[in-house]
C-alpha cells in the first residue's frame, strides 16, 4: 500500500507522522519503505539516526525531492516493499503532485486553526487534480496537534469544516499535541518503543491507523 502524507500547508506534523507510521508498520512486521519527498530532508534524517542506533526493526529510506525522480523510483522498487510511506514537503510541489499520482491514499494532517483549515482548499484541489489520472485516490484529514479534550470548541469548528471540501474525509481519530510524537521521531522512534510510554499518544496512533490502513483490502 502506497501512503503519502502531505499537506501543502507546512507546520502540520507531516514528517513527524510518517515516521511514527512508518516505524508502527515496520513493527507490526511489514516491510516498509520511507520515502522522503522534502528538500528538508528531515525524515531521512530520521531514519538514519535510527539505523545508526541500530534499532530493529529497520526501515528502508530514500530522498526524492524531484517529482519525475519520485515517480520513477516509487514505480520501479514498489513490488519490493510491502508498505510505501511518502512524507512530502508542506508545500505545492512536483513531488508532491508526483505522490498524489502514485498513491492509494493520501493522509492530510491539519492543526485546528484557522490558516490550517483554510489550507485544506488547496490539498483537495490537487486530489481532485490527482483523480482525473489515477483512479480510486481516498483523501483522509484528521486533526494533528489537536486541542486536549473531547470538548474543544476549535477541534469541533476545525472538523465541521472539513465538509467545505468534499474531496476529503475526515477521520474522527484526533491526534494531540504530545510531547511524545516529537520526541519520539526525532530519536528514529515510533511512540510505541518510547520510554516510558505514553500510553495515550499510542493509542492515538493506533486509531488514526487502523481507519488509514482498513482500505488496503481494498488496494488492486
Amino acid at each position: 500500500m502506497i501512503v503519502t502524507i502531505g499537506n501543502t500547508k507546512g507546520g502540520v506534523g507531516k514528517t513527524t507522522t510518517a515516521v511514527n507510521v512508518a516505524i508502527a508498520r515496520a513493527l507490526a512486521g511489514r516491510d516498509v519503505w520511507l520515502v522522503d519527498g522534502d528538500r528538508q530532508g528531515t525524515a531521512q534524517t530520521a531514519i538514519s539516526i535510527r539505523g545508526d542506533a541500530g534499532r530493529q526493526p529497520g526501515v528502508a529510506v530514500a530522498q526524492y525531492a524531484d517529482g519525475q525522480t519520485l515517480r520513477g523510483q516509487v514505480l520501479q522498487q514498489r513490488a519490493k516493499f510491502d508498505d510505501i510511506i511518502i512524507d512530502a514537503g508542506g508545500r505545492d510541489s512536483t513531488a508532491l503532485r508526483a505522490a498524489l499520482v502514485l498513491s492509494d491514499v493520501v493522509l492530510v494532517p491539519f492543526q485546528p486553526r484557522s490558516y490550517d483549515v483554510w489550507a485544506l482548499g488547496d490539498i483537495a484541489a490537487l486530489v481532485e487534480e490527482a483523480r482525473s489520472v489515477r483512479d480510486g485516490l481516498r483523501a483522509l484529514c484528521f486533526l494533528n496537534l489537536a486541542d486536549a479534550g473531547a470538548a474543544s470548541a476549535d477541534n469541533a469548528e476545525a472538523a465541521a469544516a472539513v465538509a467545505d471540501w468534499p474531496a476529503l474525509e475526515f477521520l474522527s481519530t484526533p491526534v494531540v499535541r504530545r510531547k511524545a510524537f516529537a520526541n519520539a521521531a526525532g530519536q528514529g522512534l515510533c511512540v510505541h518503543e518510547l520510554q516510558p510510554r505514553d500510553l495515550k499518544a499510542c493509542a492515538e496512533l493506533d486509531a488514526l491507523m487502523a481507519r488509514v490502513f482498513s482500505y488496503e483490502n481494498e488496494v488492486v
